[in-house]
């Protein structure tokens, strides 16, 4: 017998999540689809158990544009633990090596340029990155060697913002896809040879999402039974809103929806968009679609059936 598809509430949009410590991702998404009975839900961008912060939530068709919210800049806080290495680069591993460094708030704040930019950084053995199917962090704790290649992350800007004491040190990271605060604290700790990992975490922003904005668990299932849940739900129009707009005719975004390419007046593009872009195609105050604009030819790339 085959799967039953799974049933649920058609809800429509995105939550800006204030995850607690010691859940993950995953388990988040599980309490929301919980909470919420929708019947199709995802998050953008992983956050691990220790962190706390920014989760945003996909609902229903705003699942389609997980990809393009992941791809937003992210701000943390976080804090570092100096002296001690640990399997999970996090306070959640076990201990590998310690070590008596302790280098000045001088000498720490002379590398920090070096960290910012383009820079190559190898992801935590205990990552969700996938190595032949399984997550590296499954692999890892079977004990298994997880070799995982260097990857090219942007980092905007990395400041130290306090030292309360000479084992700890806490700063701010304004980055872009793929950075991981766990990796960084490491290569900090080994390049200043006092080794270190991240005891605090917190993610401020994603995008276009705050943390005051964010609500917790708790308030969704308070607005859920107030049946207010559409007072916290983010459009997808608003979380799209720095993309190239061009609104259509009804008929032009029936066609669309169809699947079909449509012509349309290239001049009439609010934003900057070259040949090729992705475009926010409008009608009525919804997001018909993504298309991508090839001249004066647009054609779906996702299609939103709101």
């Amino acid at each position: 017998m085959g799967r039953t598809k799974r049933k649920g509430r058609p809800i429509h949009g995105w939550l800006c999540l204030d995850k607690a410590p010691g859940m993950n991702s995953t388990a988040a998404v599980t309490q929301v689809r919980r909470i919420t009975d929708a019947a199709k839900v995802g998050h953008g961008g992983t956050l691990d158990p220790l962190a706390t912060g920014v989760l945003p939530i996909a609902l229903g068709e705003a699942t389609k544009t997980v990809a393009y919210v992941m791809d937003g800049e992210k701000h943390y806080g976080f804090t570092a633990r100096l002296g001690e290495q640990r399997t999970t680069d996090d306070s959640e591993g076990e201990v590998l090596a310690r070590s008596e460094v302790r280098p000045t708030t001088e000498a720490i704040e002379a590398i920090l340029p070096d960290f910012v930019g383009l820079i190559e950084q190898i992801p935590p053995r205990f990552a969700a990155i996938k190595v032949a199917g399984e997550r590296a962090y499954d692999l890892a704790r079977r004990g298994e060697v997880v070799d995982l290649p260097p990857r090219t992350v942007a980092i905007e800007k990395l400041r130290l913002v306090d030292r309360p004491d000479d084992d700890h040190v806490r700063f701010e990271l304004v980055c872009g896809r793929g950075t991981y605060v766990r990796a960084l604290v490491r290569d900090i700790g080994e390049r200043l040879g006092c080794l270190g990992h991240v005891v605090a975490l917190r993610r401020h922003r994603v995008g276009p999402f705050r943390d005051d904005a964010a609500i917790s668990l708790a308030v969704l299932e308070q607005l859920v039974a107030d049946d207010a849940l559409p007072q916290a739900l983010v459009s997808l129009a608003a979380v799209l809103d720095d993309m190239p707009t061009l609104r259509l005719t009804q008929p032009q975004a029936h066609r669309l929806r169809s699947g079909q390419t449509i012509r349309v007046a290239p001049h009439l593009l609010a934003g900057d968009a070259d040949d090729e872009t992705t475009v926010r195609a409008m009608a009525a105050g919804e997001v018909v679609a993504l298309a991508r604009l090839h001249g004066s030819e647009l054609s779906p790339v996702r299609v939103f059936n709101l």
